[in-house]
């Protein structure tokens, strides 16, 4: 390959970057407001503003598309969980700043929880099959099971906490309420989604999980 035709490769590589980085955000839209079984082909093409032949292109069909879509979510998530600097915090700190942080790209983030309401419907299968999602997720827990064992060394954590649990119970404690908000509201005469209600939220969150990983 000449130098001359490196530059055109180079764009035409970042024009398809851009395509798919289009593409995908309108899925998640898409998939998000109708899920996998409601979304349209059709209407994803006209939200992204391009050829539906070309989502065919990249993606080869719909079930691929919001498997990619998966695999997005998942990745940018994970990518601001990195910038935390979780490694580089006391654990207690650390910990409170994951369960602080989870809270809150939940709340700013609904389609992510109501992606993850159609993956489930669909019993995963969407992410079992992707490498991708398996790989995204593992320096998570690597990551949490660090500040555990650091925690532990240092005396001001118990031993034998499983990381996996751990985020689920942390992740898990977000994703009811938030997803269920609408019911619990209604059966308890309470509502659920006021900041006071927010604040309460996360203080009982923080609570319960540094109170299980503590040394008493």
């Amino acid at each position: 390959m000449t130098s001359a035709s490196t530059p055109l490769v180079e764009e035409r590589l970042r024009d398809a970057d851009r395509s798919q980085n289009t593409i995908l955000t309108a899925a998640r839209d898409e998939f998000s407001e109708h899920g996998l079984g409601g979304a349209r082909m059709d209407r994803i093409a006209e939200r992204a503003g391009l050829n539906k032949r070309l989502i065919y292109y990249y993606f080869e069909d719909k079930e691929k598309l919001f498997q990619a879509v998966l695999e997005q979510v998942y990745r940018d998530i994970r990518e601001e969980e990195r910038k935390l600097n979780l490694l580089h915090l006391k654990p207690e700190t650390a910990l409170r700043r994951l369960v602080e942080f989870t809270w809150n790209y939940y709340l700013e983030h609904p389609e992510f929880l109501t992606l993850l309401n159609s993956a489930n419907l669909h019993r995963g299968r969407h992410l079992a099959d992707s490498q991708k999602a398996r790989q995204l997720n593992s320096p998570l827990i690597e990551m949490l099971a660090g500040i555990l064992e650091r925690g532990r060394a240092e005396g001001t954590f118990r031993g034998g906490v499983d990381p996996v649990q751990l985020y689920i119970s942390i992740a898990g404690m977000s994703y009811f309420y938030l997803g269920n908000n609408h019911t619990l509201s209604a059966i308890f005469g309470r509502d659920l989604m006021t900041p006071k209600a927010h604040n309460e939220r996360l203080s009982h969150m923080c609570d319960v999980i540094l109170g299980y990983v503590l040394r008493n």
